[in-house]
């Protein structure tokens, strides 16, 4: 005979199983089991046919150089510098998307290398050595007026100013190395400044053998720097020495609330032996487009906040093995604004370029 206590186990073992058979069928006569939310899929960064788009070539009789810098301006016109070598003075050009025509905006640009508009609209500029400002720059784009912001730091005089970013703030990051101009040095460190909105001028980090390109993260948080040590300060010089090639990397700089380095420098990306990144930008989603400048594969290399590559640009031909006959070797981005903010302009060799993305750039104003 079944004991009291065995008999109550089974009732209750059986209203169990009838409790969860009556809720299966209500769930089935719903329409099922409601399926798990689905993941939020990454956007797709360069869609499937996007294609780089020839805008401009140089046609000035300009010795050497490249052409650099690419910034847009509040009305979508793109500047950009067209660096020559040697006494020939460097250019500012002006593309306007609206009529597919570029011009000249300034016929001495003070051998300018990296652009930037700020928040008043104003264009500013990294002014570099051989023969150049060797100074941060401020143009009226209206009246073509230019005025000097800083051109030293603590009484002596910047290497050669390369590229630029501005914060939220207004304040101008830049890095400052020196490739070109038999200049005399007047600054220990080859390094990276901000120039504050009242004028004055700090260093932000010299942990960096030859800093080039810079670019902040959207929220501010994280300063990210091009590593590009070519291993000479003067390249259009013949009689130079030769170059013994130093670090090749891109760095991520933790900043403050006062937006100072604040904690040790990651390594996003070694090159290693092949050239590295000039100049860089990031997107919406704090990715990082770096101007990659190796032989073996030139083009715009998009990495995540973790170093990890999510897209690729290519703009030349790949494993080239002769760097004086070398093709399609960019040197700077930038995303344009407004209704075409995803719209990447990309400087190669002496040319400018640009190609439709699926994701839109990122300004802090």
């Amino acid at each position: 005979m079944m004991g009291r206590a065995a008999y109550r186990e089974l009732l209750m073992n059986k209203l169990a199983y009838l409790l969860v058979s009556s809720v299966a069928l209500l769930v089935f006569a719903c329409g099922g089991a409601p399926e798990p939310p689905p993941e939020a899929s990454a956007p797709v960064i360069v869609p499937p046919g996007a294609q780089l788009e020839l805008l401009f070539t140089r046609s000035l009789p300009l010795v050497g150089g490249l052409t650099e810098g690419a910034a847009a301006a509040p009305d979508g016109r793109i500047y950009f510098s067209d660096i020559s070598f040697g006494e020939v003075l460097g250019k500012i050009m002006r593309y306007d998307p609206a009529t597919g025509e570029t011009d000249v905006f300034a016929e001495d640009s003070g051998k300018s290398n990296g652009l930037i508009f700020d928040a008043e609209g104003f264009l500013v500029a990294a002014e570099g050595a051989e023969n150049g400002g060797r100074q941060i720059s401020r143009y009226d784009v209206e009246t073509g007026e230019k005025t000097t912001v800083a051109d030293n730091y603590e009484g002596k005089r910047f290497n050669s100013p390369n590229d630029l970013t501005i914060d939220a703030q207004g304040r101008i990051y830049f890095s400052d190395p020196r490739y070109l101009g038999s200049e005399g040095r007047e600054l220990e460190y080859m390094a990276v400044y901000r120039i504050d909105t009242d004028g004055s001028v700090v260093e932000v980090t010299h942990e960096a053998e030859k800093p080039n390109g810079v670019a902040l993260s959207p929220d501010g948080s994280t300063l990210y720097v091009a590593d590009h040590n070519n291993g000479g300060e003067n390249i259009s010089d013949p009689e130079a020495p030769a170059a013994v090639q130093g670090a090749m990397r891109v760095y991520a700089f933790p900043l403050g609330d006062d937006g100072l380095v604040n904690g040790p420098r990651r390594t996003l990306v070694e090159f290693g032996s092949e050239v590295g990144c000039d100049g860089m930008t990031v997107d919406e989603h704090g990715n990082i487009y770096l101007s990659s400048r190796s032989l073996k594969r030139p083009g715009v290399l998009i990495i995540n906040p973790e170093g990890q590559e999510v897209g690729f640009i290519a703009t030349g031909p790949e494993n080239q093995l002769d760097p004086a006959a070398a093709q399609g070797i960019p040197s700077n981005v930038e995303f344009s604004v407004g209704d075409d903010s995803n719209m990447l302009y990309v400087t190669v060799d002496t040319s400018l370029y640009r190609i439709p993305l699926g994701v839109e750039g990122y300004r802090p104003y």
